[in-house]
């Protein structure tokens, strides 16, 4: 952005400081971004992968076990899950809100 001279005389001084240290955080923060690789891209997919899909597996498992033991008119293995996979969602939303934080 050009600036001209009449905004230039309208800066004040003390402001100098912190306009300084608010393009100096910009560049720390897009320099970190640029050297993420596609291995962290990966390793972030994988992770919100591997957090839906154990819990979801692991419901399902219980379910099966739940209705070979004692058998009745509902399904418990689509009702296992169905929680399963929401606690997947939930767990895989904590780890990226986590991840998020950290940058």
């Amino acid at each position: 952005m050009v600036e001209n001279s009449s905004e230039k005389s309208k800066r004040n001084p003390k402001d100098f400081p912190e306009e300084v240290r608010c393009k100096e955080e910009r560049k720390i923060k897009a320099r970190r971004e640029r050297n993420r690789s596609v291995w962290f891209g990966l390793g972030m997919f994988g992770l919100v992968g591997w957090s839906v899909s154990i819990p979801s597996l692991m419901g399902i498992a219980i379910g099966i076990w739940i209705d070979k033991t004692w058998p009745g008119p509902r399904s418990w293995t689509l009702m296992c899950l169905i929680i399963g996979v929401i606690l997947g969602c939930v767990n895989a939303w904590y780890w990226v809100k986590r991840e998020s934080i950290r940058e």
